[in-house]
């Protein structure tokens, strides 16, 4: 069992009935979500101890947030209070041609307001094992970004294990914004994870790929992750490779490479997607919970694609799902047969 500390925001998540559109509801459903809190309670569905760190308003909304990450065994204990608010986000979910939707309101949260006397960060990753942070964190302010090259110097200097989903937000930064902040901490992190947007708009590497056309083997790949790992020192690098055919039905696959290698993973259609927010964060958790237990990185990666797959049937952000079920599908065991 690994001690896992994430870093992040966690928002209030409003999304309209099935598959209707904003302007046609009068009611919304509401959970809680976000990048790296979805990682943690997928983490604690594992079995690791799952650490997730943020700042959340002392308000009965702050508690809710905090109440639904303790529910499914996150532990909170370096969380922060304080602040004015809690970052919402409105999901509209898309179906066959129609795209899904998200509007943010998340200006001034309360994270994204923290100082660095909000966090002891020596003090939260003694005994870590991993660290694990994403590209939307930094991209939330100035102070969030410093507050992540805080925790990654810490991370440093207790010799933890770290991971990055680098996660390009276009509705949070630039490009020219995202290369300036992101590329400097690279030189902190082992493990790197991303698609190939990703890599090109947070750190400047275009595979030869098309994803859009379904033109996702693994050789367009392969130069560019030997660069990335010979740029920045990255001991993984993994990616999703996702084939968009419609809203509702979806290609998806991933790929590794640990230095010496390059791993492919099992591709799986998935047909009808039920919820595909936080199949990314699935994936992350996936490679981390292996590779923290000393896993190959091409089991790791079998790991994680099915466990993202699986988070594609799941509504919400969080992917609640075992690590056996993981391993049933993993097995090849997709039928989706009642089990009695």
């Amino acid at each position: 069992m690994a001690k896992v500390i994430t870093f992040g925001e966690i928002m209030l998540r409003l999304s309209t009935p099935g598959h209707s559109r904003i302007v046609q509801t009068d009611c919304f459903d509401a959970v809680y979500g976000g990048g790296e809190a979805n990682v943690a309670v997928s983490l604690a569905n594992y079995g690791d101890e799952a650490y997730f760190v943020t700042k959340l308003p002392r308000h009965e909304v702050g508690q809710a947030a905090l109440c639904a990450l303790r529910r499914y065994g996150v532990r909170t204990d370096y969380v922060a209070r304080g602040g004015e608010r809690l970052g919402i986000y409105y999901l509209e979910s898309g179906a066959a041609m129609r795209p899904s939707k998200v509007i943010y309101d998340r200006a001034h949260s309360a994270i994204a307001d923290a100082e660095p006397a909000d966090f002891d960060f020596d003090a939260i990753m003694t005994g870590a094992d991993w660290f694990h942070w994403s590209g939307i964190t930094p991209a939330l302010s100035a102070g969030a970004a410093r507050l992540t090259e805080l925790a990654l110097q810490a991370a440093r200097r207790h010799g933890v294990t770290v991971s990055v989903d680098l996660n390009y937000r276009k509705k949070l930064w630039t490009p020219e914004e995202a290369q300036r902040v992101m590329r400097p901490l690279m030189a902190y992190v082992d493990v790197c994870i991303g698609n190939e947007e990703d890599a090109a708009l947070c750190l400047g590497f275009r595979p030869d790929a098309d994803v859009e056309a379904g033109r996702t083997d693994a050789e367009g790949y392969r130069d560019t992750f030997r660069q990335m790992a010979g740029t920045f020192g990255f001991k993984c690098v993994a990616s999703t490779l996702r084939e968009s055919y419609s809203a509702s039905h979806n290609g998806w696959k991933g790929l590794a490479y640990d230095g010496t290698r390059f791993y492919g993973s099992r591709h799986y259609d998935i047909l009808p997607i039920t919820d595909r927010v936080g199949a990314g964060d699935a994936f992350s958790a996936g490679l981390i919970h292996c590779l923290a237990a000393g896993q190959s990185p091409d089991r790791a990666l079998e790991f994680a694609v099915a466990a993202s797959a699986l988070k594609h049937t799941l509504p919400g952000d969080f992917n609640m799902v075992s690590a056996d079920e993981v391993e049933h599908l993993v097995q090849g065991d997709g039928s989706g047969r009642v089990q009695r």
